[in-house]
């Protein structure tokens, strides 16, 4: 199929997802909603569905365009808002000035839980405050499961979805020249490390690119592509911007800080 080509080969299982999506729903008359999908998810989402005369499609995962969303396709003769999704946005305090927490801290205690990542949007942590965005049918659950992160007691409560936090991280942006578009390059121009322990850090399994760990250090990269190195930090490549005289590539490059 033609999609194909334009994506990854280890991508195909989640292109035949979005097809049989787009295929249940116009056979049954019945809208579907996906779980919340990463960034490179709803790229594929939008390839497929595109302008598809038959159904109509939104994403969305709260304001503030978040980075996760889940995915509503329906029949064209219907109209799908916001409210239609199935998202709560959950919220709970901690004593910041004796314990400090971080994402990864709060993610990794809501991971303890049994819980799918594909369930959690979005995840805010800053002045004390802890503002998690989920999928309804799991937000009682949570409430009375989630409990406490590091050394802090906490306890959630629903709040109304425009009272989401906008987070205060800031993506550095960066233009470079590279000689390929290899996962260790680019782990190397990014973090400021050799390219010797790039390759290193690929091969131990701390990179993950789009949320999945990869271990080849010659693996290729997107534009669109989410990088994280662990302990490091989040990167994207945001941009291909064609080659030199030399035959390297200009691209942007943006970190989370």
């Amino acid at each position: 199929m033609e999609i194909y080509q334009h994506f990854r080969e280890e991508e195909r299982p989640f292109i035949d997802q979005v097809l049989s999506w787009q295929s249940d729903v116009e056979m049954r008359f019945e809208r579907k909603e996906s779980d919340f999908l990463n960034p490179r998810e709803q790229q594929i989402v939008r390839a497929i569905m595109g302008n598809d005369p038959n159904l109509k499609w939104e994403l969305y995962g709260g304001p503030n365009d978040p980075e996760r969303k889940r995915a509503i396709i329906a029949p064209e003769y219907e109209e799908i808002a916001d409210q239609d999704f199935s998202v709560v946005l959950l919220e709970a305090t901690y004593p910041g000035k004796f314990v400090a927490l971080e994402h990864r801290d709060v993610l990794g205690a809501f991971m303890s839980l049994g819980i799918r990542r594909e369930k959690l949007g979005d995840l805010i942590v800053q002045d004390g405050v802890i503002q998690i965005v989920v999928a309804s049918e799991i937000s009682d659950y949570i409430r009375m499961n989630f409990t406490g992160v590091k050394k802090a007691n906490v306890t959630f409560q629903e709040k109304p979805l425009p009272s989401l936090m906008k987070s205060k991280e800031v993506w550095q942006t960066k233009d470079s020249t590279l000689s390929s578009l290899r996962l260790d390059v680019l782990v190397k121009e990014i973090y400021g490390v050799s390219r010797k322990k790039a390759g290193m850090y690929v091969e131990a399994g701390h990179v993950k690119v789009n949320f999945k760990t990869v271990e080849n250090p010659s693996f290729l990269l997107e534009t669109g592509d989410l990088l994280s190195v662990r302990g490091k930090g989040r990167s994207r490549l945001d941009q291909i911007n064609g080659m030199t005289k030399k035959e390297k590539y200009r691209v942007t490059t943006s970190k989370l800080n």
